[in-house]
């Protein structure tokens, strides 16, 4: 039976709006906290006197948290209720700010990060499912556009807050400044979010999937994180990230169609559609924000940026992506979803090219087009790539196919940032022998040291191009038509 659409589902009606309002609220400061801190690289490092392989840990240890605690969410909201889980998951995350603004050594905010980051990656996916929940099918659309509403700010004002709290404040109020946001999210939430329904308290979790996909993933950047540094931690950190991961993959396939459910159903990797758009997805997710760490440390180390005005220069990005991610979606209902990407890519590699040119002088005007244009890209890959993710799945894999993909984003996120900032550091340590820190080479201003310091920007960010290119692969196979399927009651 077809379901109809008329008036009377499509007004928004006030119950939904404060559902809305809520779930914007909490989410929008974890999708911040990915952009905010990418502007306090070099300071952190000079506080710290702590190499980039190291410091850029807390970036990565906070996307690797977010993917950790994504698989969880299905679980804890059938065990739990998701009025609970997000309280919970808003708790700690402010918690984890709080403690990172007291931080005290580089571990303990890596650590603190690690935490904050378990509550960020619960909140998203906890809100999707609230808002999905409570829209229905007729406003599923207009609901998914209000929860991207976070995603399309964060790489605007991330970067220019961010930079506005380092010229005045302590890097401490970086995380500080979630304390009020968060305190208003949770009343929010108290006040505004429907009670839970019954809850499931004998539904079983998968703890030994749990036990082996989260070290594994952990395992596998940290390994990767160690090249150029210690060949032995690369080989042992990789090695085993890819056993415990493989072991996984087995053991979830064998219990398909079981009592007890996989935490990550990896049968749906026999669809071409999902297959393909999830591994263009972590490869394309690689690179962007890859190239989104490694550029605020051009800004500040080579062209001696204030961390403000790194902030307005990386601005453009964002603007660039709010234009293009509107679009995306009408481009994709009308020629389907591998067309809009390929096109996307394409633009952002073609943003990307300048930065392979780097100079020490290279002018503001150049810098702000090339972003911009990257920011256009950028707004058309991913609404795309989502779609078609989700071609010729049945309504029963959608849960399990959207946990994935979100894994893999924020994984493909989290190896791009370990990636590039290892790249720079082995860069960095061939050209300038003595510095191995930020803070020995900001020191370094010679006319020598300036040229050395901007070629390996320039290489690290040929890497990003490289990359870029590769995502191409997987989006070419994509089907260039969604399937069509009958709308269900």
């Amino acid at each position: 039976m077809t379901s109809r659409t008329g008036p009377a589902t499509t007004v928004i009606e006030p119950d939904l709006t404060r559902i809305a309002l809520a779930v914007v609220v909490g989410a929008i400061m974890t999708v911040l906290d990915i952009t905010i801190v990418n502007v306090a690289i070099n300071k952190l490092a000079h506080d710290f006197q702590t190499p980039l392989s190291t410091i850029q840990w807390t970036l990565t240890g906070y996307t690797l948290a977010l993917s950790m605690s994504i698989p969880l969410t299905a679980w804890t909201i059938r065990r739990f209720g998701a009025k609970t889980m997000w309280i919970t998951a808003l708790v700690l995350f402010v918690g984890g700010s709080a403690l990172c603004g007291a931080s005290w050594s580089v571990l303990s905010l890596i650590i603190f990060r690690v935490l904050q980051g378990f509550g960020g990656g619960l909140l998203m996916p906890v809100g999707q499912t609230m808002l999905a929940t409570a829209a229905g099918p007729q406003r599923m659309g207009r609901m998914m556009t209000v929860i991207s509403v976070p995603a399309m700010l964060a790489p605007v004002l991330g970067p220019v807050l961010g930079g506005a709290i380092l010229d005045t404040l302590s890097w401490r109020w970086l995380f500080l400044i979630n304390l009020p946001v968060g305190a208003i999210a949770l009343l929010l939430a108290v006040r505004l979010l429907p009670r839970d329904p019954d809850r499931k308290a004998g539904d079983r979790i998968d703890i030994t999937g749990l036990a082996l996909l989260s070290p594994g993933l952990a395992a596998l950047v940290y390994g990767l994180s160690q090249a150029g540094n210690d060949n032995l931690r690369l080989l042992a950190g990789t090695a085993t990230g890819l056993l415990l991961l493989a072991v996984f993959t087995i053991r979830a396939i064998r219990m398909a169609g079981g009592n007890t459910r996989p935490l990550v159903d990896v049968t749906t990797f026999r669809h071409r559609a999902f297959t393909t758009s999830v591994a263009a997805l972590f490869t394309y997710s690689a690179a962007v924000f890859g190239l989104l760490v490694v550029l605020p440390i051009y800004f500040q180390t080579v062209q001696g940026r204030s961390p403000a005005a790194t902030g307005l220069l990386l601005a453009p990005f964002g603007l660039g992506a709010m234009l293009t991610m509107p679009m995306a979606g009408r481009m994709t209902d009308r020629s389907g979803p591998r067309g809009v990407t390929l096109a996307g890519l394409l633009i952002m590699m073609l943003g990307t090219v300048p930065f392979t040119q780097l100079q020490a002088d290279t002018s503001t005007t150049v810098l702000t087009a090339s972003l911009f244009t990257i920011g256009l890209g950028h707004g058309m890959i991913a609404p795309p790539l989502m779609a078609a993710a989700f071609q010729g799945l049945n309504r029963s894999e959608m849960p399990s196919a959207t946990t994935t993909a979100n894994i893999l984003a924020r994984v493909g996120t989290s190896v791009g940032t370990a990636a590039l900032a290892v790249i720079l550091q082995i860069y960095l340590r061939a050209g300038l022998h003595r510095s191995t820190t930020l803070t020995d080479v900001a020191k370094n201003r010679t006319p020598h040291a300036l040229s050395v310091l901007t070629d390996a920007f320039a290489h690290t960010l040929w890497w990003t191009f490289g990359i870029a290119a590769i995502a191409l692969v997987p989006t070419v196979l994509i089907p260039p038509r969604p399937t069509i399927r009958p709308t269900e009651t």
